[in-house]
């Protein structure tokens, strides 16, 4: 009989390896850590891994979280792991994924070359990313290591549901997300609505044009992540100027930087916001009235129970 998948978490995602490993029923590996005096990392893993069918859960939120990411994997394989499954919900540095300016370092491409290079395990590896802002991104690794894009869709519509119930518009917040935004609108039978804009600053956007009936309307905006918000007030003050009888948001990612989610709510834009888990720090910033997080655990496990 075949063993069952053995799940790893990095550090700040064990809650969510956790939550994956019981909504699958795999086995939970256990990683020893700690900090030396002079904050050297120290890790141990302490789950035999031979020939084992292996999963290592962790996003790239930041350098530290990559590093330990590839540190974990490289030990995994080196122990012996029959094939190692990357699971990133949150794969970072999507702001830099391409040059605009001669001599701009690409970090997005230099992140994917980096977790290409773990050795191979015995039957191969590959990297699972969920709802990538640009779609180019899986190109960028290379060798051995096979990428997957994981849409979080099914957990997406169903926040926007929640939020908008039988009769809404699905908005988006630019043209460049209205392809994606119109599929979504199709898959719930509902129209949906468009703004257009300007890119005034790096924070500071100006909307130029709205492509909607939203009279009497509610309207749930969706995005793929949210990082300072700026976009998603513009585009929510827009529907409300335009007749919105209340507007919210989903997203993938709730990147919130800073005070955003702060910002966010005191905008009065917004009737409330909703995320899924990929980036763990919402869970604490979740209150149950402005922001709603939804897990993607169920979709993780079910993905991996399908494709071993």
């Amino acid at each position: 009989m075949r063993q069952p998948l053995l799940l790893f978490a990095t550090e700040r995602y064990q809650e969510l390896g956790e939550d994956v490993a019981g909504a699958g029923d795999f086995d939970l590996g256990v990683v020893e850590r700690k900090i030396f005096p002079d904050g050297e990392r120290y890790r141990r893993i302490d789950t035999d891994c031979s020939r084992r069918d292996v999963v290592l859960v962790g996003g790239t939120i930041e350098d530290f979280d990559t590093l330990e990411i590839y540190d974990l994997a490289c030990g995994l394989v080196h122990l012996g792991a029959h094939t190692l499954t990357l699971v990133l919900p949150w794969f970072g540095y999507q702001t830099m994924e391409r040059a605009s300016k001669q001599g701009e370092i690409v970090a997005a491409k230099n992140r994917a070359r980096l977790l290409s290079s773990i050795p191979t395990a015995g039957s191969g590896n590959r990297a699972v990313l969920v709802d990538l802002h640009s779609e180019g991104i899986p190109y960028y690794f290379s060798g051995d290591i096979r990428p997957v894009h994981l849409q979080a869709r099914s957990v997406v519509l169903q926040a926007i549901r929640d939020f908008g119930g039988e009769d809404f518009v699905l908005g988006a917040t630019d043209a460049g997300r209205a392809k994606w935004v119109e599929s979504l609108a199709n898959d719930l039978q509902v129209d949906a609505a468009f703004v257009f804009k300007r890119r005034l600053s790096e924070t500071e956007t100006e909307v130029t044009a709205l492509a909607a009936d939203v009279e009497g309307r509610s309207v749930v905006i969706y995005d793929d992540m949210v990082r300072t918000g700026g976009s998603l007030v513009s585009a929510a003050r827009s529907y409300r100027d335009a007749g919105a009888s209340e507007v919210f948001a989903v997203c993938t990612h709730g990147v919130f930087a800073k005070e955003s989610l702060e910002t966010l709510r005191d905008s009065g834009a917004l009737g409330g916001i909703a995320c899924t888990n990929t980036r763990p720090h919402v869970q604490a910033l979740a209150d149950g009235d402005f922001l709603r997080v939804y897990s993607v655990a169920d979709l993780i496990a079910q993905f991996l129970a399908q494709s071993v």
